[in-house]
């Protein structure tokens, strides 16, 4: 929020972009961004979130792994055998060769060897805390249902894209449904990327530190031009781009 707050102070306002998006915990950022939470309740709410999905789950039952050279209906298929009773899905649809699975431990490691069997380039586990965006996070989708209640919400002044959806609303009736569900559901990034494309969208900023996103972008849709803006050069350059 601190880079979209150095836009700002150059001119460069949220309404300029016809979407906003985040992945994962993102999405509050991108709500935030949008005035459709306060700043403080965005934060307030990402504590409640990260100390249940600790809670959800007690620590070496759960695992994820990312799955490359995938695409997603490979992984899911392979998530799936390895389940063998115990919960294995896919978490995060990144792009068409990386995909995320969450589960029990057993499941997941079952499904490593699996992935490599069936071709792909990488399937290795993730230094996670807890298997997030699948079934075993329930209990933490119930803590966010009692405090998402509690917040006042605003529709936000520009769509949002939601990660379980993967198209645009501004109700704020389904955008605090979908932060719900977004506790135990996909991250369906790849999907939301394609959205955004399909609806006009031929750049996209990625907002903080980091450029997974960018990248991400890039093997999705080589049509859609990326801005990463985390740094003071970064920022200069995107005000630049919208002043010229």
């Amino acid at each position: 929020m601190a880079v979209m707050a150095a836009l700002q102070a150059e001119g460069v306002e949220v309404t300029a972009a016809a979407y906003v998006a985040g992945h994962s915990l993102g999405e509050y950022s991108a709500l935030a961004a949008a005035q459709a939470i306060s700043l403080g309740d965005a934060a307030r709410l990402l504590r409640i979130r990260g100390d249940a999905m600790q809670k959800a789950v007690a620590p070496g039952e759960g695992a994820m792994a990312a799955l490359l050279g995938l695409d997603f209906d490979a992984a899911s298929a392979v998530a799936a055998e390895a389940a063998k009773g115990q919960v294995c899905a896919a978490a995060n649809d990144n792009d068409p060769g990386q995909v995320v699975i969450s589960g029990d431990r057993d499941a997941v490691d079952r499904a490593i060897e699996i992935a490599k069997g069936q071709g792909a380039k990488r399937a290795v586990l993730l230094p996670v805390s807890a298997p997030f965006h699948c079934a075993l996070m329930q209990p933490a989708a119930d803590a966010m249902a009692e405090a998402l209640a509690e917040v006042a919400f605003s529709a936000p002044i520009v769509p949002l894209v939601g990660n379980v959806t993967a198209e645009a609303d501004s109700s704020v009736d389904a955008i605090r449904t979908r932060l719900i569900d977004q506790v135990t559901g996909r991250v369906r990034w790849r999907e939301s990327v394609g959205w955004m494309a399909a609806h006009g969208v031929t750049e996209m900023w990625e907002i903080g530190a980091g450029k997974a996103l960018s990248g991400m972008v890039r093997r999705i849709d080589r049509s859609v031009a990326t801005r990463p803006v985390g740094s003071v050069d970064e920022v200069k350059a995107a005000v630049a781009s919208v002043d010229g």
